[in-house]
């Protein structure tokens, strides 16, 4: 294992010679960790927002026709759970029950139900309550066909309050046979989020709590969030199951610490000032856009006032991003402050 961690640690030295992070580079990075962190911890629990869907959602707050509207709200609280996080990370909260029920109530805000199989493989509607511990068992049909089976509800308080005992540097409790105070943090992490599942305190939203409490982990020892790719949902499940039936967690820790690699790939492509592929689905909501934009203003110099005047079509909040990305794209450029910005056509170089 200490060839991942050591390419792991050697991408986080890169990144850190940037430091301290330009603003502009770093609400980049920020906005699509956001995106790809949000659509794809959703689509591997079944939401069915497609990566555009999603990121379109988050940042114009619209939605496609025939989507459910508990998928919106899904991608809604987990988008805030993120940035929640972010705060968590500045202030240097420690990791407690108490804030892990708060982290549940924000994700699963506004959602009162799950979809489960009953008897005989017919979907019912099973009520959840946000925020509070499981009171009925909850378990799984894994990909395998057999029935897994979590912690039992009686036993769950003791079972999270050893799992964040481990945690604790001084702790001598041990995990998959290993104290978490003597472990790489990216290890120590990684079975933080296997112990989270196989315990599933929550009645539903278990799999995404554990990507966002090994990533508030990894966050709060100076690595980026791990995002666990939806194109890699067999292989994390299988290495999930493979270490119940076998005891060891390997191949688990190692599938995370290589997602782990491509999140770092693509905050230093951010950094180094690199173009991101273009997000599916978005590109021509966006490039017609900042097409309509490009026109309105001409040869014209404007204020974003006189600009929205002129593309109504476009809500505000979205042209003022659009106008940063232009800017940032060195296609417009940008004189004064506050209410005295002006915008105006960048000359074309030879």
């Amino acid at each position: 294992m200490l060839k991942e961690f050591k390419i792991i640690d050697d991408l986080q030295r890169k990144i850190d010679t940037f430091r301290p992070f330009s603003k502009e580079l770093l609400a980049l990075w920020q906005e699509r960790l956001r995106i790809d962190w949000t659509y794809n911890s959703n689509a591997i629990e079944g939401n069915t927002l497609t990566y555009g869907e999603t990121a379109f959602f988050l940042r114009e707050g619209l939605t496609s026709e025939g989507k459910p509207l508990k998928d919106y709200v899904e991608a809604k609280n987990h988008a805030e759970a993120i940035d929640y996080l972010q705060e968590v990370v500045k202030s240097k909260r420690t990791l407690t029950e108490g804030f892990t029920k708060e982290l549940h109530g924000l994700l699963l805000r506004d959602v009162d139900h799950t979809i489960a199989k009953g008897a005989g493989g017919k979907l019912i509607h099973k009520p959840l309550s946000a925020g509070k511990y499981k009171v009925r068992p909850n378990h799984v049909l894994t990909l395998s066909g057999t029935i897994h089976k979590y912690t039992e509800p009686i036993k769950v308080l003791d079972e999270m309050q050893n799992l964040l005992k481990w945690l604790q540097p001084s702790s001598r409790l041990r995990l998959a046979g290993k104290e978490g105070g003597k472990l790489h943090p990216v290890e120590r992490a990684a079975l933080f989020h296997y112990r989270f599942v196989c315990i599933h305190p929550f009645d539903d939203g278990n799999g995404r709590m554990a990507r966002l409490l090994m990533n508030l982990l990894l966050m709060q020892a100076g690595y980026p969030p791990c995002v666990v790719r939806n194109t890699k949902r067999r292989e994390y499940l299988q290495s999930l199951e493979r270490a119940d039936t076998t005891g060891s967690t390997d191949e688990f820790v190692r599938l995370l610490a290589g997602e782990l690699v491509q999140t770092e790939e693509t905050m230093l492509r951010v950094l180094e000032g690199k173009p991101l592929p273009p997000i599916p689905g978005e590109k021509l909501h966006r490039e017609a856009r900042r097409e309509l934009i490009l026109k309105a203003i001409g040869a014209d110099t404007l204020s974003i006032g006189q600009i929205a005047d002129r593309v109504p079509r476009i809500k505000r909040p979205t042209l003022k991003n659009d106008l940063s990305a232009l800017v940032r794209a060195r296609t417009l450029r940008k004189k004064g402050v506050g209410k005295g910005v002006i915008y105006t056509r960048a000359e074309k170089t030879r």
